[in-house]
């Protein structure tokens, strides 16, 4: 069964509910879906920019109900309100509708990956770049806006390309160990592969068809795709973008659950997924010896087929369910909360070598903890993570777990952002009355030197830095936005460029080093 056969027999029953409705003076359920919900979360309800629609996604969700989210939108999230288009009783006909099981979902396997792969016939691969500028220092901009990237000479900051993306990019774009080829994900499971060296995309493949974010392994082998739709992970090979493993994902005691994200854990050549529906953790190897754990042993010989590599899995329960991580430099200790959990619920600290909880943390808002930096400070090293409830950064001392300071900010925050060779970090205000602002934080004296407003009135979020930490960049997170350069010293704007909603910017060198100021 197709997926439009399914949303027809979706559009039957809400016109068994118009009729119904009628006397109650607003439209049918399917009409007032697609009029607002559709071009987020797709047509057929399977998500877009926006998450699936459908129960087997719904069923986690914890505070606020339904029908409130659809009238007055959700706290810290970017689901606006529908209460100027919709009444009560609309609302709760939309819900019905959500609540309705699609009756067969389109399977989404091995065998349906691969035959989405659309390789670009005309990509000509080159021995060295076909642009005069610094490999390491080129910078990425993903423009959610029209849904394009552009790549940025990270010196001159000249615009070497602007090629289109698949819709609503979401979750970071990865580079190889080499930052010669970019890896772009979107939020209904396309991955695009870029050659920036040749400034063409090489190909593309629809790893699933609601999917969360990638990561890169070690050797860049392989690119992990974790999916709440179907709930898997796919790990593709980078060189054809050809299917080495689907993992389906179901906690020891059998529950399913969607994969709230995947994480690259470079010293134990692994992969690190944080559940979202059982509290658990999953490491997956990919390395050529995995740690213990029972299935320890040689299996990467030469020849061996990437379809018959076993990728063994490791699972971690935990005493509540985590969805957002940082990890401390050495990649042994993972900071997590979940995103969904009640404001002050804290945090746990999971030692990843014995697998168990060693400590709490104490995170009085909801942290975005992923987007964290980490630096030295009085002979240890501290953490600031920013948070999507309350205006406050937590700055945390990663020796003993304790909450240093909390740092007054003008409101809730997204990103913070840093680099080691600045004195500052930098961390915006995006949700609320002050989302123009930018708050500028000395690394060790943890008080703000100076608040920017760099754009009235406009969303201003996520810094990244040149490979030098010279200059930061600061996105206009608008549909008529830009990305502004600062001097990093100075706090002086150096230049504007125009851009189309520019949600994220990407260093080659900060990322494939693991820069302690940008996220991993």
């Amino acid at each position: 069964m197709t997926r439009s056969t399914n949303f027809s027999k979706i559009a039957r029953l809400a016109t068994a509910v118009v009729a119904l409705s009628g006397s109650l003076g607003f439209a049918g359920p399917n009409e007032d879906y697609q009029e607002h919900c559709a071009s987020c979360h797709g047509e057929d309800r399977l998500g877009g920019s926006g998450p699936a629609l459908i129960p087997e996604t719904l069923r986690k969700i914890r505070g606020p109900n339904l029908a409130e989210v659809i009238l007055n939108g959700r706290v810290a999230t970017q689901m606006p309100g529908f209460s100027e288009y919709l009444d009560q009783g609309g609302a709760d006909a939309i819900v019905e509708l959500l609540q309705t099981p699609i009756e067969v979902l389109p399977p989404w396997g091995e065998e349906e990956i691969n035959a989405s792969r659309d390789m670009n016939p005309d990509y000509i691969p080159v021995d060295a770049p076909v642009w005069d500028a610094d490999p390491m220092n080129i910078t990425v901009v993903v423009e959610t806006g029209d849904h394009h990237v552009s790549v940025l000479d990270g010196d001159t900051f000249e615009v070497l390309d602007r090629f289109p993306t698949p819709f609503a990019v979401h979750g970071g774009p990865k580079y190889d160990p080499t930052g010669r080829y970019l890896f772009i994900m979107s939020r209904d499971g396309w991955v695009q592969k870029y050659d920036i060296y040749a400034l063409q995309t090489v190909g593309q493949v629809r790893a699933g068809l609601n999917s969360r974010n990638i990561a890169m392994s070690s050797d860049g082998k392989w690119l992990a795709v974790a999916s709440y739709l179907p709930n898997m992970l796919t790990i593709l090979s980078t060189e054809d973008l050809t299917v080495a493993k689907v993992q389906m994902v179901k906690g020891k005691d059998g529950t399913p659950s969607r994969v709230a994200a995947v994480y690259q854990v470079p010293p134990r050549e692994s992969f690190v997924l944080a559940l979202k529906d059982v509290p658990e953790i999953w490491e997956i190897f990919y390395g050529k010896n995995p740690p213990q754990f029972g299935f320890a042993h040689d299996w990467r010989t030469e020849g061996l087929a990437h379809t018959d590599i076993p990728f063994p899995v490791r699972k971690i329960t935990l005493p509540d369910y985590l969805d957002d991580f940082f990890f401390d430099q050495t990649y042994e200790y993972i900071m997590g909360a979940s995103r969904d959990g009640a404001e002050g619920t804290g945090g746990q600290v999971i030692d990843l070598v014995i697998g168990h909880k060693i400590a709490d943390l104490d995170l009085p808002g909801m942290p975005h903890l992923s987007s964290g930096t980490t630096w030295e400070r009085n002979g240890t090293t501290v953490m600031a993570t920013p948070h999507m409830r309350g205006g406050v950064v937590s700055v945390i001392d990663m020796s003993t777990w304790e909450t240093i300071k909390l740092i007054e900010a003008k409101g809730p925050g997204f990103f913070v952002r840093s680099h080691e060779n600045s004195k500052y970090i930098w961390a915006d205000v995006f949700f609320g009355p002050n989302r123009d602002l930018m708050h500028v934080i000395d690394k060790q004296s943890l008080e703000i030197v100076k608040t920017l407003q760099p754009a009235v009135g406009k969303t201003v979020a996520h810094v990244e830095f040149t490979k030098d930490g010279r200059y930061a960049l600061v996105s206009v997170w608008e549909d008529d936005g830009a990305v502004i350069i600062y001097d990093a010293e100075t706090l002086e704007e150096v230049r504007r460029l125009p851009m189309r909603k520019p949600s994220g910017k990407y260093n080659v060198w900060n990322k494939i080093t693991f820069s302690e100021g940008t996220s991993h």
